[in-house]
Formats: C-alpha cells, sequence, structure tokens
C-alpha cells in the first residue's frame, strides 16, 4: 500500500448525503426563560434550547456559530438492534454510520480550533464510530477512548460477560488543545501530612529507589549516608536510587530526605510537598463510577426532579462535570445536539458555561424547559449544585426549528412558503446565500453582509428598472449587491456590481425542500427488501419493498454503487 493511501471505512450508503436546508430558528418568548434578578455578575443569560431535529438545528448554527463551540458532548442512540429490527445487521451499522456521519461532519465545523468532541457509546457502534472519526478528524487527533463504569455490578441477566461500562471516545479539533487536571479528591490530598512540622507544610514520602538494577544503571548504584545510624546504605542491586549523587546531595541539603518516625530506618524516602506538586489530577481513561457516578445515581437526580416521569437513559451529573471541567473555561461554550433529559445543559449552566442544547422528542418540553427553569430559579438541589455552589440565576432563549422556505402549491409548483414574513424571507435568503442577517436600520435594501463591502437585498415586490437604479445610486461602485426578487422588469447588465436573483427558482437545487426529520427513528429510514421465501418447485422472483411515501429505498440509494 503506498504512503500516501490511507485506510477508510465504508458502508452501504456512504456517498448518500442529504442537501439539508439552512432553516431560520423562532423564539418562541412565552417558553424561554431568565431569572428575575442577577444573583451575580457571572450570570449567562443568551443560552439556547433548540427544539427540533437536530440535523436541520445543526445546519441553521452553522453559519453564525462555526468555529465558536469549545466542547460537544453527545450521547447518541447506541444502536442496540431495539430501533432497527426491519434491518440485518450490515444495514443497520451503515443506516447509522451515514446518520452519524452527517451531524459529526457539522459539529467538526463548529468546534473552535482549541475545542473538543466527546461521544458516549457502547460497544455496538463504538469501534466503527471510532474508525469513521479517524476519517473525520485526523487519527492524530484522537485523545482518548475512556471507560466509564455506568454500573458498579453486572446485570442480572448476564449471560457471558458483565457488561458494565460504557465507552467515551474524546476528539479534538487540531492540537490546540488543552486539557485541564481535575481536582484532587480528599482521599488524595488526605494522604499528605507534616509529622515533623516541616515550615514548607505537608508532605508525601515517596519511593526513593527504581525499577532499573545495578548492571543497567551503575550511577545510579552508590551509598549513601544514614545520619542517625552513622552509617552508610546501599540500595539492592535490582532496584537502585531513583535519582543520581547529585541530585541526592541537593535532597539532603535541603532536608527532602525522611527517615521514618524513629529516624532509624535502613532505606530513605523523598519528602514530597503538597505545594510543589500539580495541584489537580490528571484525567485518566478509566473513570470510575466514584469519580464521575453512575446509572443509578443518575436515575436517582431524575426522581427527584419528575418524580415517577424519568427519562430511560440519563446520565448523571458528575459525569459530565468531569467533561466540561477537563475541556473548558468558565464562560466557554458547551453543545450538546442529543440533549435527552437536559443533563449537558443544566451541568454547564451550574458550572457558568454558556450551552447551546437541541432535542427533537416531546421530552424538550416535558424534561429540558422544567429541569432548566429550576436551576435558573435556584430549585433543583440535586446533581452537582453542591459542590459547585451553585445558587441560581442565568437563564435561556427557546427557539422553535424554522419551517422549509419552499412548498407546492396546490397544483405541484414550488412557491414561498405563506408562514413566511418578510423578516423571515429575509433570514432564510441570508442562510441560503451565506450572508450573515444583518437589517439596517437605515438602509431598506440591505438584509445582511458577507464583507464589509457585499450586501443582499431581499424583497417579494415586482422590482423595477426606476427602482433599481436609485439603489445603485446609493450603493456607488464600491460596494456590490445581491438582489432576491420574486420578479422583476430590469436590464441586469446595466449594473456592473448588482446580482439579481430570482425565487424560488434561483435557490430550488439548493436544498431537500419540506423535509422536517432526518432523526435517527427508524420510520425516517430507506425500508429493506424482505426475504422472498421461494419453493423448490417454482423459480425464484425478484421483489423490493417499496419506501415509505417520500422515501427512497435502501436499494435505490445504492444502486449506482453496486451497479
Amino acid at each position: 500500500m503506498s504512503k500516501k493511501q490511507k485506510l477508510e471505512l465504508t458502508w452501504i450508503g456512504k456517498d448518500v448525503r442529504p442537501k439539508l436546508e439552512p432553516r431560520i430558528l423562532l423564539e418562541n418568548p412565552e417558553l424561554s426563560f431568565h431569572a428575575e434578578a442577577r444573583v451575580s455578575d457571572n450570570d449567562i443569560f443568551d443560552n439556547i434550547l433548540i427544539h427540533g431535529d437536530n440535523l436541520l438545528a445543526l445546519k441553521a448554527l452553522e453559519q453564525e456559530y462555526a468555529g465558536k463551540v469549545k466542547c460537544i458532548y453527545i450521547d447518541p442512540p447506541y444502536n442496540t438492534g431495539s430501533a432497527f429490527e426491519h434491518y440485518d445487521d450490515g444495514v443497520e451499522h451503515s443506516l447509522w454510520l451515514g446518520l452519524m456521519r452527517d451531524r459529526l461532519e457539522i459539529l467538526r465545523q463548529l468546534l473552535t480550533d482549541d475545542g473538543s468532541l466527546w461521544i458516549n457509546l457502547d460497544d455496538n457502534e463504538v469501534h466503527y464510530c471510532k474508525v469513521m472519526c479517524d476519517e473525520l478528524f485526523g487519527r492524530k487527533n484522537f485523545l482518548c477512548d475512556i471507560s466509564w463504569e455506568k454500573r458498579y455490578s453486572p446485570p442480572p441477566d448476564t449471560k457471558d460477560f458483565g457488561y458494565i461500562h460504557d465507552h467515551i471516545l474524546v476528539y479534538r479539533k487540531t492540537s490546540n488543545f488543552v486539557r485541564h487536571l481535575l481536582p484532587l479528591t480528599e482521599d488524595q490530598t488526605g494522604r499528605y501530612k507534616n509529622p515533623d512540622n516541616d515550615p514548607r507544610g505537608s508532605w508525601k514520602a515517596m519511593d526513593y529507589t527504581c525499577r532499573f538494577t545495578a548492571e543497567e544503571r551503575p550511577n545510579l548504584y552508590y551509598p549513601v549516608y544514614q545520619p542517625n545510624l552513622k552509617k552508610e546504605i546501599w540500595p539492592k542491586k535490582t532496584r537502585v536510587w531513583a535519582m543520581s549523587k547529585d541530585v541526592h546531595q541537593k535532597n539532603v541539603s535541603e532536608n527532602r530526605i525522611w527517615w521514618g518516625v524513629n529516624g532509624t530506618n535502613n532505606v530513605p524516602a523523598l519528602k514530597n510537598f503538597f505545594s510543589e506538586i500539580n495541584q489537580g489530577m490528571m484525567p485518566m481513561s478509566l473513570w470510575k463510577h466514584t469519580l464521575a457516578g453512575h446509572n443509578q445515581e443518575a436515575m436517582k437526580e431524575m426522581l427527584s426532579l419528575y418524580g415517577n416521569e424519568v427519562f430511560s437513559t440519563p446520565k448523571p451529573e458528575r459525569l459530565i462535570q468531569q467533561v466540561i471541567h477537563i475541556a473548558t473555561n468558565p464562560g466557554d461554550l458547551v453543545l450538546d445536539s442529543f440533549l435527552g433529559s437536559g443533563t449537558t445543559a443544566a451541568v454547564a449552566h451550574k458550572m457558568g458555561r454558556r450551552w447551546i442544547g437541541i432535542e427533537l422528542g416531546e421530552h424538550c418540553y416535558t424534561h429540558c424547559i422544567p429541569r432548566l427553569q429550576k436551576v435558573i430559579k435556584d430549585e433543583d438541589s440535586g446533581g452537582i449544585t453542591k459542590a459547585v455552589n451553585w445558587q441560581g440565576g442565568g437563564g435561556f432563549r427557546f427557539y422553535e426549528l424554522g419551517p422549509s422556505l419552499i412548498r407546492e402549491d396546490a397544483w405541484g409548483n414550488p412557491v414561498i412558503n405563506q408562514d413566511f414574513n418578510p423578516e423571515m424571507l429575509a433570514e432564510a435568503l441570508c442562510k441560503l446565500e451565506n450572508f450573515s442577517y444583518a437589517p439596517s436600520p437605515e438602509t431598506f435594501w440591505i438584509h445582511g453582509q458577507s464583507s464589509e463591502t457585499d450586501f443582499i437585498y431581499v424583497t417579494t415586490q415586482f422590482l423595477t428598472q426606476d427602482m433599481l437604479t436609485h439603489i445603485a445610486a446609493e450603493l456607488g461602485e464600491k460596494r456590490s449587491l445581491l438582489v432576491c426578487c420574486a420578479a422583476h422588469s430590469v436590464n441586469a447588465s446595466a449594473f456592473a456590481n448588482i446580482t439579481i436573483k430570482k425565487i424560488p427558482k434561483a435557490v430550488l437545487e439548493k436544498c431537500e425542500w419540506g423535509k422536517d426529520d432526518y432523526s435517527l427513528a427508524v420510520e425516517n429510514l430507506p425500508q429493506a427488501a424482505p426475504v422472498q421465501t421461494v419453493s423448490a418447485s417454482e423459480p425464484a422472483k425478484t421483489s423490493k419493498k417499496t419506501a415509505p411515501t417520500g422515501q427512497s429505498s435502501l436499494f435505490d440509494l445504492v444502486k449506482g454503487e453496486q451497479s
């Protein structure tokens, strides 16, 4: 294999990609929520909760938030087979991988250069996802496969192996990522004592020997003087001193050698002072439930919040706390596009991070909103509340995914959706044409811009030559303008720095219009052909199951690959 060639994960339908419509987001002020007063100067009010398909929502965020999200944590469907019972094993993996790939590509675009992605999965898909992420992020940007002990005992129905952990794949966007140390536990800090009242404070005795032999490291095989016993002490030939003679003499002169409580030990120890160590613990690849919580802890948190209306697969707040602590600083932006019951948003809020949460299901209303309201009103005493001294405050804005811009009229002709008012239409066209929506209060024909001199104007009025001549005079020669209109009677060639596009014709080929659900629900996926039973006396017949209305079958999607 050539050095320039690289291995890639392939699956059925890998080349099939949706043409996503960059929807606008519509705030629902009745469901947005803010504290009645500031609790501290660090309160954050511009958090975002979005109800809608998460792939379309990510596309809606892409233009404004590309390169701005510091940490992304997702807990996607694990693909256990229960949601894919109509598919054989190979098709099951292909569908899941394709749907995840489309989301991961946008998630990577949203990350800052020093940002990181954390993907919580189990054994069903984690290894496939690892290879796919290696391709998307680059293998050099894989950081860790964390094993999180989600149970402290195996399930009672275990037959072969007691499966008690989940995987958390961690990827950075670039080498600029810097991880933070975790706080030291009470057990770790409690190991530091000060039995000799050293003025430098508490310390812990460290081994003075190392694993090398005298033959391997002859420079570390030498005698040291035991002052209380007034004799020389040699290390074992199979385990020599851990430092050279010069370093040892420095330790002696700085009173760093410990010979035991009575001063009569035959082997010295090194005094490792608490004030001189890293004030934190390096993150490990194994997260015990004592560090990051477990499923039962998460269920108790759900019960305290919702009573019996618990979410089926919650994560403990301590787990998300570890992720956010390692990957972010206060004020950084955290995103979860599979928000579930709202744990990531709740933890990020309590830790003083900005957040964006996306959830399609009804539990966006039944779980996420009430939970986050309790956090803001300081009515949530569970989870990490006491650990971070959370006392309420801040807020969030609630958005629904906007409707599709183009729909068909009664005769099947594509037309602008009548639900769009002029402001919505201008914002939608800005997204489609890669302009930032920024309407000018002074200049009616400026709805957005892509640079300091490049602007867009969106109108449903019939555009005349006189109207455009007036606009051109104000525009001047050093600026350019894209005009999107429903109809016009303009000689476009008369204006060198103005481009005219008719809507909806100009945008028809850009997207899949009218599709509102790209979720991982089985009813939204292309159907596999059923297995045909053929008797020995009958000739074989081919059969293909018809896909649900409005969908291609899996075989339609991949026939180009197999021909």
